[in-house]
């Protein structure tokens, strides 16, 4: 009989969940409060949806630029440190095979047992720069298309949760009624979108919800409150 393979699952998205957690629990908070803003100041729920759709739109647009722009940072750091690296290695081999045999040992590695690593890496120049791109910089070769995915994870995430707080406005006619219903619906997906993060991150998914409610609450507080003391 064959012997069973250990099947290991693990979980490979965690930049697009970090884009989705980072436009959601933005998309959701930053609208929400302020609409409660808005609502604290007046009771003209037209104009607390155009100032909200345009804030969601601001919003989506200046998020997903940054996750873009962050993204391609990253690659070219990437490329950079690689260039660097590659440099070394051709110009300064033993030097790099010393930090090689460094990195080894951090691991447990003797040198006598990693001699002949090091030896197969100096006749595979290409891997050498490769192994210390990832185990002495901990740097790992960005996906080309990350930038303009995140762009529009990010973007798209921060509408989906800034209309949430908002559609209570758009159908109902006393600003302070939509704001009960919205901080009702608002928190209830802040519960879900956090317990939600929880199970895809590894943190405990009750207090992750906890977190994403109690942040919600006191920024949509914060803003009413402030908002009613200016008026």
């Amino acid at each position: 009989m064959l012997p069973t393979l250990h099947a290991e699952r693990h979980f490979t998205g965690s930049r697009t969940v970090r884009d989705l957690v980072l436009g959601m629990a933005d998309g959701l908070t930053v609208p929400f409060a302020l609409a409660a803003g808005l609502t604290g100041a007046i009771d003209a729920t037209w104009i607390i949806v155009v100032a909200g759709l345009a804030e969601v739109a601001a919003g989506a647009i200046a998020m997903g630029l940054g996750g873009y722009l962050a993204a391609r940072s990253d690659a070219e750091h990437y490329e950079s440190e690689r260039a660097r690296e590659a440099r070394e290695v051709h110009e300064k081999p033993d030097a790099e095979a010393a930090e090689v045999g460094e990195v080894l040992e951090s691991y447990g590695v003797s040198a006598a047992d990693a001699k002949p690593l090091v030896d197969a890496l100096r006749r595979h120049p290409e891997g050498w720069v490769d192994f210390m791109m990832r185990f002495e910089l901990g740097l790992e070769r960005p996906d080309p298309r990350r930038a303009l995915w995140s762009a529009v994870t990010i973007g798209g995430a921060y509408v989906a949760g800034g209309l949430i707080p908002l559609a209570p406005y758009v159908v109902l006619e006393r600003a302070a009624t939509a704001l009960g219903v919205s901080a009702i619906v608002t928190l209830a997906a802040l519960t879900v979108f956090g317990y939600v993060k929880g199970r895809y991150t590894g943190t405990a998914p009750l207090r992750s919800a906890l977190q994403a409610v109690l942040i919600g609450g006191l920024a949509a507080g914060a803003a009413f409150a402030i908002a009613r003391a200016i008026t």
